[in-house]
């Protein structure tokens, strides 16, 4: 199957990473390589691009896709959570600008034996990175009811979690709960009728949810933007796109701290807690995909770029 993922926002991004041609630039979710290749054409002959991935299908589809920039470009199968470390291994320490695109690809979803989509029946799986032990299936049959529940209503803001995970705790009694089509079922079983009308599809939310806890994306998220930050040079700039409100948040919460990290308390005349800002939000409010770019492309229609430059 072909590595197939439209770039999001992608004329924004590139505005905003502000391209010098012989720059260093990192992409931390290489995909299909569309904002990867965008970069690389701006590049001179001293610039360089690093592309990381967890995805073994996605470091293929990019590697053939940006081809014809090859000599300027190294992609790594990894986590971006270990972009530190990886770029020290092939001799940086920092560069000019860092990408993120937090999106699942179309690729991963339409891939039916990724088990990432409610739209095929398939094994439970959703893993980015097949090197991975951990399955959708084991925390579909292995957490607690509990555990369940704060997934579900945490990392899929679904109002009818506690519902679902009482159903998925009842039907795993009698047997493991093994494929997409099961999950629905249960799913569609502990959503009120009148309610699964609306809203889109009844399992949207709780598969978004398992997913999430799957890749342990808002952890690595979280544990990563600082390093990332870190990375750059003085003056370069971090473009994070998200598809989730908490994934936005822990965003747009990090980068205002980076900005102004003083714990001094309001009322005191002279900041003495010596905390020293990072950089300054170039967005203050996120950037979003025009009707346009919606309309040709349904998924970027929860998308927001948020940036951040390094002081």
């Amino acid at each position: 199957m072909e590595f197939k993922h439209t770039s999001v926002l992608l004329e924004e991004t590139i505005e905003n990473l502000r391209i010098k041609p012989d720059g260093i630039y990192l992409d931390g979710t290489l995909g299909g390589g569309g904002h990867s290749y965008r970069i690389a054409s701006k590049l001179g002959e001293g610039g360089r691009l690093i592309g990381i991935d967890q995805d073994e299908a996605a470091i293929e589809a990019a590697g053939a896709r940006l081809k014809p920039y090859e000599d300027k470009v190294t992609l790594i199968r990894d986590n971006y959570r270990n972009a530190k470390r990886v770029l020290k291994d092939i001799g940086i320490e920092q560069v000019d600008g860092i990408l993120l695109d937090l999106g699942v690809s179309s690729f991963q979803l339409d891939n039916a034996e990724r088990g990432f989509s409610y739209k095929y029946d398939t094994k439970l799986d959703m893993r980015m990175d097949q090197r991975q032990t951990m399955t959708a299936a084991d925390i579909v049959n292995g957490y607690s009811e509990t555990e369940l529940y704060h997934v579900i209503r945490d990392y899929g803001e679904e109002q009818f979690a506690k519902n679902i995970a009482k159903h998925i705790a009842a039907v795993r009694k009698d047997k493991p709960v093994r494929t997409t089509g099961e999950l629905n079922e249960i799913i569609k079983a502990a959503i009120p009728a009148k309610m699964r009308a609306a809203g889109g599809h009844p399992s949207k939310r709780t598969f978004q949810a398992i997913r999430i806890e799957c890749n342990k994306e808002l952890e690595v998220l979280k544990e990563s933007l600082e390093d990332l930050v870190q990375l750059l040079r003085p003056g370069g700039r971090i473009c994070i796109i998200t598809f989730h409100s908490l994934e936005d948040r822990i965003v747009k919460t990090a980068f205002r701290r980076y900005e102004n990290p003083c714990t001094c308390p309001p009322d005191f005349p002279v900041c003495v807690c010596g905390q020293v800002s990072k950089g300054k939000v170039i967005t203050r409010k996120p950037i979003l995909p025009s009707g346009e770019e919606i309309e040709n492309n349904k998924r970027s229609k929860s998308a927001k770029l948020r940036v951040f430059e390094k002081a």
